[in-house]
């Protein structure tokens, strides 16, 4: 009969470290279910690669590029960027600025469209319960009338960025173009939600902009010298297109809340993309090293 001693020199056994409440959880969900744990882990694997179809943290060029062009995510962006173009005092992420000011108008329109109703009856008196029946309605409303002014300035001095810096050359020309007719959209879509509070304020402010565009007939009258052209009133057009009549009324107010909600800002959406679309195609940001053709 053998008697095993132990050595004295040999150290103790050491006692597990106490097993964490997310540990003890996981244990116990995967002995009760370990199928449904693995079918799940699964799953969530599944979604990751759906959207990231390349390894978490690229480290090789060739890892880079798959990730860029296999994710829609990051395929908007380019695969590579000029270091001088990342300075802040480069672009003043006027751009982004403005992009995030679309948003927010975005996220806070829709939020009053809720408690707004295009009526002459109702909609000044709707302006009214923000103030008092609608928490925090004057915050929103602030917020949606601040965003509007601070996007036309943004708009308008990342255009000036561009000129400045050149970026508007070839083969960026047809980007240009693109964000002149987002600037000119942007003025509108202002104009119109003017109208909207339909206080006095409003009121005068859009006749006016109506009487400005009835004046249109001075460029249907040289027009209809051009042997052939007929003789047309463009300035009456134009402004029974805005108000539906002649003057400010139900007519205008629907007019210009489709155009606000609706029409204008479904426009500027879709510019927004092809904008975004001819900045990745265009190979990124311009750089000051690009030599002007």
């Amino acid at each position: 009969m053998s008697v095993q001693t132990t050595d004295p020199k040999e150290d103790p056994p050491k006692h597990e470290p106490k097993a964490s409440a997310w540990q003890r959880l996981n244990r116990a969900v995967y002995r009760q279910a370990p199928e449904v744990f693995d079918n799940v882990k699964q799953l969530a694997y599944n979604l990751y690669k759906s959207i990231f179809r390349t390894t978490a943290f690229p480290k090789t060029e060739r890892e880079r590029s798959e990730a860029f062009f296999n994710s829609f995510l990051l395929h908007i962006q380019p695969a590579k960027i000029d270091k001088h173009a990342l300075k802040f005092n480069y672009t003043f992420g006027l751009g982004l600025i403005s992009f995030y000011l679309f948003l927010l108008l975005t996220v806070s329109g829709i939020l009053l469209m809720f408690f707004y109703v295009p009526s002459v009856e109702q909609a000044y008196n709707r302006m009214l319960d923000l103030r008092s029946a609608v928490s925090y309605g004057m915050i929103l409303r602030g917020i949606h009338f601040w965003s509007a002014n601070c996007m036309i300035g943004a708009v308008f001095f990342h255009m000036c960025r561009v000129f400045y810096t050149g970026a508007y050359k070839p083969p960026r020309e047809f980007n240009w173009v693109i964000g002149v007719l987002l600037f000119v959209l942007t003025l509108i879509l202002g104009f119109t939600g003017y109208l909207l509070p339909w206080d006095q304020l409003a009121f005068w402010a859009i006749t006016v902009g109506a009487n400005i565009a009835g004046k249109a007939d001075y460029v249907s009258d040289h027009l209809a010298l051009i042997p052939g052209v007929p003789n047309f009133h463009l300035g009456i057009i134009m402004k029974n297109m805005l108000l539906g009549g002649d003057t400010v009324g139900q007519e205008g107010l629907i007019r210009f809340y489709v155009l606000h909600v609706a029409l204008l800002p479904t426009v500027l959406f879709f510019l927004i993309v092809i904008h975004f679309w001819r900045i990745r195609k265009d190979g990124g940001i311009s750089s000051p090293k690009e030599s002007p053709e």
